[in-house]
């Protein structure tokens, strides 16, 4: 992804910003190369915090890659990457995670064998406190974080308008609206400062597009999320 091939654009932040007004996205002179085909090239920019940010860009511009970079899936060949004000250049994707950004995937990746409430849990998986020895004893303080996890994530599901029959549908069986919002879901439970959405309306009807567009809007405003998206429907 270069200039030439990608552009950048942002949303005006909520009035209601102030004070939240700062850089929470940082990168700085970052490439990714696998062999002699450079992905992404040189890549600088900022994003403001509470602001919605679109990369747009032509199939094969490293869009993905970009993203893949962001969530330590890929370590850069080259630059710096900043969140938050702590370096996180090359570091692992559990560890971004716990730091505060959570994203969906272009093709979705749920667990399709897994009911849409238990694919949810797996978001929320970085926030929890048992380990695997309290996993296996569960003493009294595990069983009643699991309750409340639970809880959280029907909350959850219920929040990005998944109807409450659906919770115990297996990923697969549900509409593909309709796993795009338990993705969504999923992301939000790792509570993020900044979503990372890509090509969030993809397959999805004019209804559903014009829909998740608005749902954007009331992530920023009712959680402060800062949103960096792909995106080919202008």
């Amino acid at each position: 992804m270069s200039a030439e091939d990608a552009v950048v654009r942002q949303a005006p932040r909520h009035p209601a910003d102030g004070g939240a007004d700062g850089t929470i996205l940082q990168a700085s002179g970052v490439s990714k190369t696998f062999g002699g085909l450079v992905a992404v090239s040189d890549v600088e920019f900022a994003i403001q915090r509470r602001s919605i940010v679109s990369i747009i860009g032509p199939n094969g511009a490293g869009k993905t890659t970009f993203f893949n970079v962001l969530t330590g899936l890929y370590k850069p060949t080259s630059g710096r990457i900043e969140f938050d004000g702590r370096d996180v250049t090359g570091a692992r994707p559990d560890k971004i995670t716990a730091l505060g950004i959570a994203r969906t995937f272009q093709n979705i990746r749920l667990f399709a064998t897994m009911s849409a409430l238990e694919n949810v849990l797996v978001g929320q998986h970085a926030r929890m406190r048992a380990g695997l020895l309290g996993s296996i004893l569960r003493p009294p303080w595990v069983v009643t974080e699991e309750r409340s996890v639970r809880e959280r994530g029907r909350d959850l599901l219920a929040y990005v308008g998944l109807e409450p029959r659906a919770f115990d549908e297996l990923a697969v069986n549900l509409s593909y609206g309709d796993q795009r919002r338990v993705e969504i879901a999923r992301a939000l439970a790792s509570d993020p400062q900044l979503l990372l959405l890509d090509e969030p309306t993809a397959g999805m009807n004019p209804q559903e597009s014009a829909s998740l567009t608005e749902f954007m809007e009331t992530l920023r405003d009712d959680r402060g999320l800062t949103i960096l998206l792909i995106e080919h429907d202008m």
